[in-house]
């Protein structure tokens, strides 16, 4: 009886003791989400030069995001898909699909059971969000889990935000002599979900590198963060848009142009990728 009444001493001893029913670990979420200035774009009276040569201003800007969820990814024998680094035959990864060099656009999921002959990625916990986080004014804010926040002994590997709502509100102005524009423009951008259903306007992906398993502490702080910058405007055309009565600039406008500037805003969103900061510790 002497050595398995030591080897209950030692666990209720050990730093790393598990309890029955707990998880290979158990996450402590934050998310924070930003629209920061870059010094290398820096104008004057607080714009930001895009690629384009045009500035732009931010006043205001929003973000509701409908849930983050944390994907795990198992590997079969052609390993683990990261959407990170496109396999051979693609070229990007964003937004739950890759884009073939032929053109097509294929699933995640199809993805990597072609890379992993049944590995693939699946949701583990997601984290509702809430209330619409403001870009201007960052918060980091305390989130919960569903099902739970203990996790089941896997390896998390990507973050993946559902963005259902981004709303920026500036002004925009040409670097350029002679300018393209005349003087400044107001901007308003309004992204939301154009079709039915509950699919959000974006899912921005980011590498998470969260183990769980009995090898690691099992209290693990995931600070997840996102940060949009005016590289997102790169793409515009500000020549080309349509003014509303009031001369804003409305990329919901219906003209051909400013849908098309849309298009392109979505597709840039996609490609900003959240960071993730994980601490662990002893419970």
């Amino acid at each position: 009886m002497r050595r398995p009444l030591l080897f209950l001493l030692g666990l209720a001893l050990g730093g790393c003791a598990w309890e029955p029913g707990q998880g290979f670990a158990v996450v402590e979420p934050t998310v924070r989400a930003a629209y920061e200035p870059l010094s290398d774009r820096a104008a004057s009276d607080g714009y930001q030069r895009l690629s384009s040569d045009y500035q732009v201003r931010v006043d205001s800007a929003s973000m509701r995001v409908s849930t983050i969820e944390l994907i795990s990814s198992s590997s079969g024998s052609g390993g683990a898909f990261n959407p990170a680094n496109p396999p051979p035959g693609y070229t990007l990864c964003h937004g739950g699909h890759c884009h073939r060099e032929d053109g097509a656009l294929i699933p995640y999921e199809q993805v990597a059971a072609e890379m992993g002959g049944g590995g693939g990625t699946s949701a583990v916990v997601t984290l509702p969000v809430g209330e619409p986080l403001n870009l201007l004014a960052p918060e980091t804010r305390a989130v919960d889990c569903e099902p739970e926040c203990a996790l089941p002994e896997t390896q998390v590997s990507q973050g993946r935000w559902g963005v259902e709502l981004l709303r920026i509100e500036g002004t925009v102005r040409d670097g350029r002599v002679p300018p393209r524009i005349p003087g400044e423009r107001r901007f308003r951008l309004d992204l939301t979900p154009t079709g039915s259903g509950d699919e959000p306007v974006a899912v921005l992906g980011g590498e998470v590198d969260l183990p769980s398993d009995r090898s690691h502490p099992p209290r693990a702080k995931l600070d997840l963060n996102l940060v949009l910058t005016a590289g997102l405007f790169d793409p515009v055309d500000w020549s080309t848009l349509k003014q509303d009565p009031g001369g804003v600039v409305d990329f919901n406008d219906s003209d051909p142009a400013n849908a098309k500037a849309r298009k392109a805003l979505v597709e840039r969103l996609a490609r900003f990728s959240p960071e993730a900061e994980v601490t662990r510790g002893e419970r």
